[in-house]
């Protein structure tokens, strides 16, 4: 199963340096979400990160930035919910119910459905989904490879994501709730902890 983490919202020093740890330890798939900052900054995360993990990378905002850094591609949302005129590469898209999967599913190399357990870092965003309304959308086809649980997701529950047939887990606040950036002097927290999450996802 696909793991694919999220980034924090906002940037933090040594950044640049977990991110590549993590990709170093195997992580499948980086989205880069930055919501209400300048494209500056994300062009000086992704010319720290190495080149060889960039094609790993999907953008949420600054579409451009995937053909100047030789990124994987670029996500869809309410933010930015039109691709680049004429763009042809790789797209994934969030979804916030079943109809939305079953809608944008098809012109998507993969899509997000969340929140699928309650949020670890949106606090009262809680799971829209009933745990018989995912085991049917799985038994159906409608929850297959193409589409990545997100919402929730720690060690205690990513297996159950596995189990309903989701061809991956997106994680944001299952991982870096371990890593504290105004006080942590290493990140060790964070890389044993994505090393569970792998072994748990595999």
């Amino acid at each position: 199963m696909k793991l694919i983490l999220i980034t924090t919202p906002t940037y933090f020093v040594e950044e640049d340096k977990i991110l590549t740890a993590l990709f170093e330890e195997g992580l499948d798939l980086l989205h880069l979400r930055k919501p209400d900052t300048p494209p500056v900054y994300a062009e000086r995360l992704l010319t720290l990160i190495p080149e060889r993990f960039r094609k790993r990378i999907v953008v949420h905002g600054h579409f451009y930035l995937k053909e100047e850094y030789g990124l994987k591609g670029i996500h869809l949302n309410g933010r930015n919910p039109v691709a680049p005129s004429g763009y042809s590469g790789h797209v994934s898209r969030s979804c916030h119910s079943l109809e939305e999967v079953s809608a944008h599913k098809p012109a998507s190399d993969y899509v997000f459905l969340s929140p699928v357990f309650d949020s670890i870092s949106k606090a009262g965003y809680s799971s829209a989904f009933a745990p018989d309304e995912l085991q049917a959308a799985g038994k159906e086809g409608l929850i297959d490879k193409r589409v990545i649980g997100l919402g929730g997701i720690d060690e205690s529950n990513i297996r159950r994501i596995k189990e309903l047939g989701f061809g991956g887990a997106a994680i944001l606040g299952g991982l870096w709730k371990h890593f504290n950036p105004l006080t942590d002097y290493d990140y060790k927290s964070v890389l044993e902890h994505f090393r569970q999450l792998k072994k748990l996802a595999d």
